[in-house]
């Protein structure tokens, strides 16, 4: 069989009209001469009677005290919801469609309750499904223990389920349907001169989810490159291809060509700077440190580290309480609040002379001061006031001419 594996989010099932075009979808590529397996999300987002954060606020509303397991059980509810109305709505057009939950698909979990890691998978039942011709709908984002107990996969979980069902079937590629057309070089909100990009490497997707772009999760990603399988990100509401994500050589032709030195750029806002100077006669400032924010479960990035002290971030709402800490453990730290991650990301940078040259000459011309900086192969970190966020995003795109 040629296996496509088709994932849905909640905005590409929340109306009438969106699971027509999910359809639309699902038939072109059973023409095609594919087997079809679609992952589906609960429908629509906060506020709408089955979406995640609506099951979450019932519980909020109801003592709030939920094992986390039983909190598991709950959450799977909106995706099998989803998954059992569209395969009804198949059906009622004649295309034969078969649901299963995670645990039927053979998803089988750790016992991380919340944020389970896929162990294995055995899809032999959903096999024998697309044998007899049928499309298989699989609720995303949830899986099922080896002792029966449902688990969820944590955030952007229903994007995992999808590439790691492409890795078990050994599917030719994996479509993530959302409401964009694919990947583009900036945040469209604040850089309206940004471009869609046809073909990205995993490692350039990859990042960017990391670095604040949210049309796919970070972790499906890797599961797919680890696989060597071929991503596309494409709009639920249109017939373009999308983003492909690869790092075939001959899919990247396009991008060989083109030479770039820079992809794009992301941003997280919302973040603190936090500097702790070094004390005389302690030699374990920076031990202290980061084993408080770690016993703490305050989130750290953004980290450098010299001998004179240390440096990094935290997000806003994590401030107060690292700063308590620290002054409690005898430092002096000091804070800086609203403060905004960029980053500058492409394949194209490594070894390349002058790209951090280009970043500081983009962000000086506006005057904007450049609080702190890190870089690896792909990637090029700066952090600045978030006052100075959107000039800053709209210069450096301007300065590596992406908008071309």
């Amino acid at each position: 069989m040629r296996i496509l594996i088709q994932k849905f989010g909640g905005t590409s099932l929340s109306t009438e009209y969106a699971r027509e075009r999910a359809i639309h979808h699902i038939m072109r590529e059973r023409d095609n001469g594919y087997s079809v397996v679609v992952v589906v999300s609960a429908m629509g987002r906060k506020g709408e009677p089955y979406a995640t954060d609506t099951l979450l606020g019932l519980i909020r509303d109801n003592g709030n005290a939920l094992p986390a397991r039983e909190l598991d059980m709950l959450l799977g509810c909106g995706e099998i919801i989803s998954a059992a109305a569209f395969c009804s709505l198949l059906n009622s057009r004649g295309i034969p469609a078969t649901a299963l939950t995670g645990g039927g698909a053979g998803i089988i979990t750790d016992e991380q309750f919340g944020g389970a890691r896929i162990k294995r998978i055995q899809p032999e039942k959903l096999v024998e499904h697309l044998q007899a011709g049928s499309v298989v709908i699989v609720t995303g984002f949830q899986g099922i223990t080896p002792l029966g107990d449902v688990t969820t996969l944590g955030r952007g979980g229903s994007d995992t389920t999808a590439t790691a069902l492409g890795a078990a079937l050994r599917a030719e590629r994996v479509d993530i349907y959302t409401d964009v057309s694919g990947i583009l070089t900036a945040d469209p909100r604040i850089v309206t001169e940004a471009k869609h990009l046809a073909i990205v490497s995993y490692a350039e997707i990859c990042n960017m989810a990391r670095q604040g772009a949210k049309v796919i999760h970070p972790r499906a990603v890797e599961v797919a490159a680890q696989a060597r399988i071929p991503l596309r990100v494409r709009s639920t509401f249109s017939d373009d291809p999308g983003t492909l994500v690869t790092d075939s050589l001959s899919d990247r032709a396009e991008l060989l060509v083109q030479d770039r030195h820079v992809t794009g750029i992301a941003h997280v806002n919302g973040v603190t700077q936090i500097s702790v100077g070094a004390i005389e006669g302690r030699n374990d400032m920076q031990l202290q440190v980061f084993q408080t924010m770690a016993r703490h479960h305050i989130s750290v990035d953004f980290i450098n580290v010299t001998p004179s002290g240390a440096v990094y971030t935290v997000f806003d709402h994590d401030t107060e309480r690292a700063v308590y800490l620290l002054t409690e453990c005898g430092f002096a730290p000091h804070a800086v609040q609203g403060c905004a991650k960029i980053s500058v990301i492409g394949g194209g940078m490594n070894g390349e002379p002058g790209v951090m040259a280009r970043i500081v000459e983009a962000l000086t011309e506006q005057g904007i001061l450049i609080m702190q900086s890190a870089d690896s192969n792909t990637t090029i970190w700066v952090l600045v006031l978030e006052t100075d966020m959107v000039p800053a995003l709209r210069a450096l795109h301007a300065k590596f001419d992406l908008h071309l």
